[in-house]
């Protein structure tokens, strides 16, 4: 049983599931411009954008390791990969900024909608961790485990709330 809502820790709980909210709304807008952008900029355009990015630090120091990877990533980054990325980042940001809208108006349906989303995501993220071993992914994974959590706790004291009104 988690903490009442009036206790202190029951505030603090519903602080951060605040907080993240605002976190994860400003994450996805950034994702769904991001994704608008690589849609909308041409390919030679996109590739013209990082190799003047690159190239200054490839200058200063050809042994840069960052500059380097991200020139060699980009040195075959066809247009069904950039179409591919842009729609991706489109989707999953709409996705959960609407998700995030519709949890800070309170509506009751979001809630286990966004408990599934996040669930999925979770999933997808422990595979992506399996199969190439990015440590960052458990990161995540355990971030958006957390917000189902607060996703829940919030939806349960909501219908609670509803119910008794």
């Amino acid at each position: 049983m988690l903490p009442p809502p009036t206790s202190t820790v029951g505030r603090w709980l519903h602080w951060l599931f605040e907080a993240s909210l605002l976190v994860k709304g400003m994450l996805a807008a950034g994702e769904t411009l991001g994704g608008l952008g690589l849609l909308l900029t041409p390919n030679h355009a996109f590739l013209a954008l990082v190799a003047w990015m690159t190239s200054h630090e490839l200058a200063q120091d050809p042994g840069d390791d960052m500059a380097q990877w991200v020139s060699h990533v980009f040195d075959n980054f066809p247009i069904a990969t950039q179409q591919f990325y842009s729609i991706y980042l489109l989707a999953h940001g709409a996705l959960k900024f609407t998700l995030v809208l519709m949890l800070a108006r309170k509506k009751l349906w979001a809630y286990p909608a966004a408990m599934v989303v996040l669930a999925g995501f979770v999933v997808y993220q422990l595979f992506e961790f399996f199969a190439h071993g990015a440590v960052i992914l458990l990161g995540l994974s355990a971030l958006d485990s957390l917000m189902i959590v607060l996703v829940w706790r919030e939806g349960s004291i909501l219908r609670m709330v509803r119910a008794q009104a």
